[in-house]
């Protein structure tokens, strides 16, 4: 199994994640606004789901916007793992290529 991604994958989502969740809760806002001529046209189970949202409006979007903090919070997260590790790998491969000895590995050469 091969993994590859590039080194700003995760910035590059972190910053569509951001302006998704500014979108959205200006999309919930003009739904809302949207719906304002059909309060009062709604009888029984419609009007009490449509007065429930209306109500909980705000929540909604509180909780939208918690949500999508917590995957940016993540995605961050994933950030700076992928890039400590990048760096330990590269950290890594050059002080083992230190020690090795490229010159008993020379077939043939004297």
């Amino acid at each position: 199994m091969k993994f590859d991604m590039g080194s700003t994958t995760l910035s590059d989502l972190g910053k569509s994640t951001v302006g998704s969740g500014e979108d959205l809760g200006t999309l919930i806002q003009q739904l809302i606004q949207a719906a304002e001529p059909l309060e009062g046209k709604f009888n029984g189970a419609g009007k009490a789901a449509f007065d429930t949202f209306k109500i909980h409006a705000d929540e909604i979007t509180d909780a939208l916007n918690s949500s999508l903090s917590a995957i940016l919070g993540g995605q961050s997260g994933m950030d700076t793992a992928f890039g400590t590790g990048d760096v330990e790998l590269e950290d890594n491969a050059n002080q083992n290529m230190g020690a090795a000895n490229f010159d008993a590995a020379r077939f043939g050469a004297r």
